[in-house]
């Protein structure tokens, strides 16, 4: 394809994003278009096949009924809202406590400054993508810190912020499934349910080779090659699309982020060198407490908790705080604890607008869930696939399921949902019209589609928040236009993610151990 026609349609998207309201406005929409479907359809019923072989019988609740009216009002707040996601909302505010003292002490500026002399600028994109996709380890912390501080480099090098924070969105989202680091908690969800849908179903939970499959790490050498991969399509589709045309637009610093010239003053050296030492005790601190309060241990269910990843959040938020703190004391920049209080309610400040979107995204989310509307969706994509007929072509097979968890993923969040209704339907279906589609392929396809696609769909949990960091640097962008500078990386992913899938199947490598 020529440049000129890519600039074509990476501008027609942009016009025609620019139309797209704002996402608060775009979810209170979709709560009353999911409210009017509810009741459109409601009482409709569809069954699949469940783990244990017998079918799942669904219908779509009428949420005009009292009982579901009522249920509306009782969970908006708390259950909907606040406790969404295991509480998400609670570990967005908490980790930017941590952020907001380590951003207003100067640290940020003071760092960058020293990168600007030490990361070549064309290695960047790639370094940003590479840890933004070996970042899913950290729970939520790509989105809440990676993806912020990217700008935050970008503007110390005097270049538009928005070409990093996309290169970092694109490795944190888009490639979301892979990592250097085997048995995720992502890799245990999906692997562990994947043994159940086939082993209750009668499909053998081996490889290609016959060879039996171990739940966690059955995807991993494909994922760990991924990881790759994708780093290295993501710095290429940074230098090749996203630069060039960022590079042209204009850009603002706020107020409250002053970076001159890359030369530190004595107070910053000062405070660099505070911020080391607090690091390395703040370090130490945390790897106390994973070998003690927070150590691994199997719990009365024979599972093995890791409660400091489960915590990982709140320590990294501890770590950024710590860091800070001393950094802002040693530099002058935070004379009394006050300044402390103050640093955190000035960063606090800035989360009004994501306050208002995660009520109304979260609420639709869950008007979604409960009304069976979401399940109805992916129902839908699972019986279009198999109309296609491509039992006699495995590569079409792959392709096709692929494509459906990606355009699933489009309106559906939740990787877990997901899958519970996808896999006890392909695992076994898939199989049998075609034994080279083994669990593990069938897993590793579903993690292709369920993650190129998260950078370009107000769906996902995050986008409203990565587009309220981006409107730091450009206040009037639209979901349309973050949507429009983000389509050449998922369309990117997803080709080279599939071809490296294919390749692994092709030439019988496997896919992990």
């Amino acid at each position: 394809m020529s440049e000129a026609p890519e600039r074509g349609m990476i501008a027609f998207i942009e016009r025609v994003g620019r139309h797209i309201p704002d996402p608060v406005l775009l979810f209170i929409s979709f709560w009353l278009l999911a409210f009017a479907g509810s009741v459109a359809l409601g009482g409709l019923t569809f069954s699949y096949q469940g783990a244990d072989g017998q079918p799942v019988n669904l219908a779509i609740r009428n949420m005009a009924d009292s009982d579901n009216i009522r249920w509306l009002f009782d969970n908006a707040l708390l259950t909907n809202w606040l406790g969404f996601g295991g509480g998400v909302l609670g570990v967005i505010l908490v980790v930017m406590l941590g952020v907001g003292l380590a951003d207003q002490s100067g640290l940020f500026t003071a760092l960058l400054k020293k990168a600007g002399r030490a990361v070549p600028v064309n290695l960047l994109p790639l370094l940003l993508v590479f840890l933004g996709v070996v970042s899913n380890l950290a729970s939520d912390a790509g989105y809440l810190v990676l993806i912020p501080l990217a700008g935050v480099l970008y503007a110390g090098l005097g270049k538009n912020p928005l070409i990093g924070m996309a290169a970092a969105f694109a490795g944190v989202s888009a490639g979301f499934s892979a990592n250097l680091i085997p048995a995720t908690s992502s890799d245990v969800i999906v692997g562990m349910n994947a043994k159940v849908f086939a082993e209750s179903q009668g499909i053998p939970f081996v490889n290609g080779m016959g060879e039996a499959l171990t739940p966690a790490t059955m995807n991993y050498y494909f994922l760990l090659a991924s990881a790759f991969v994708l780093g290295g399509i993501g710095a290429w589709v940074t230098h090749r699309f996203v630069q060039p045309r960022l590079e042209r637009k204009p850009f603002q610093l706020p107020t409250e982020l002053q970076i001159g010239d890359f030369d530190l003053s004595a107070g910053e050296r000062q405070g660099l060198r505070a911020a080391g030492i607090a690091l390395v005790l703040a370090l130490a601190v945390v790897a106390a407490l994973a070998n003690g309060p927070l150590a691994p241990y199997v719990n009365e269910q024979g599972q093995r908790v890791v409660p400091y990843l489960n915590n990982v959040i709140l320590l990294i938020a501890f770590v950024f705080g710590s860091v800070g703190a001393a950094f802002g004391w040693a530099a002058g920049r935070y004379n009394r604890p006050m300044d402390l209080v103050r640093a955190m309610v000035k960063q606090m400040e800035t989360m009004g607008y994501i306050l208002v979107l995660t009520f109304f995204c979260y609420n639709f989310l869950g008007l979604l869930n409960y009304s069976g509307l979401g399940s109805y969706v992916t129902y839908l994509g699972a019986q279009g696939l198999t109309a296609l007929g491509l039992e006699q072509s495995p590569i079409l097979l792959l392709v096709g399921f692929v494509l459906t968890a990606a355009v699933i993923n489009l309106f559906v969040g939740g990787m877990t949902s997901k899958w519970m209704l996808l896999g006890p339907i392909f695992i076994p279906m898939l199989y049998l019209v075609n034994p080279q589609m083994t669990p593990d392929l069938v897993s590793a396809a579903f993690r292709v589609g369920d993650s190129a696609t998260n950078v370009i769909t107000p769906m996902m949990s995050y986008a409203g928040i990565v587009l309220a960091f981006m409107r730091r640097y450009q206040p009037e962008m639209t979901i349309g236009e973050m949507i429009a500078l983000m389509m050449p990386y998922s369309i990117a992913f997803l080709g080279a993610w599939m071809f490296l899938l294919i390749t692994f199947f092709t030439l019988e490598i496997p896919l992990g151990f």
